[in-house]
């Protein structure tokens, strides 16, 4: 099956990013995930003051998420960082590598915010996904 996304590294006339594609578009059924951060399934904060076990925790809630809509981190195509320092970046960079395509990454966009919702959470990621057609939804319960 040849995929369902289509991803531009370097547009002409723009420089080549660094661990994302500047453009990613394709055709199915739209997901959006909410931003994560790195909370359990209780609602405890995972790796307080260390952001490469928050950044592992949210990228897990991210996957759980995704599942959720069918859908899986080959099927995103944006991901929005939040970071409450740049410096965060690199573990943030590697818990992202562990589970997309560095091949083919989607587009991406980073930003720094002076908080979160909880003081001790250094960092949020959301996501935006695209499902191929074929892939239907198992609605939990519904048996189809």
């Amino acid at each position: 099956m040849t995929t369902h996304l289509t991803h531009v590294a370097a547009p002409e006339g723009v420089a080549p990013g660094s661990g994302y594609s500047h453009v990613v578009w394709g055709t199915g059924r739209f997901v959006a995930v909410s931003g994560q951060c790195a909370l359990d399934a209780d609602g405890r904060v995972v790796g307080e003051g260390d952001p490469a076990a928050q950044a592992r925790q949210v990228f897990a809630n991210l996957g759980r998420c995704l599942a959720a809509a069918g859908a899986a981190f080959d099927d995103v195509v944006k991901l929005t960082y939040y970071v409450t320092d740049v410096a965060h970046l690199p573990a943030v960079r590697a818990a992202r590598d562990e589970v997309v395509d560095t091949a083919r990454p989607p587009a991406s966009t980073a930003v720094q915010v002076s908080a979160l919702f909880r003081p001790e959470l250094l960092l949020e990621v959301e996501a935006f996904a695209v499902v191929p057609e074929e892939r239907r939804l198992r609605r939990p319960g519904s048996g189809r």
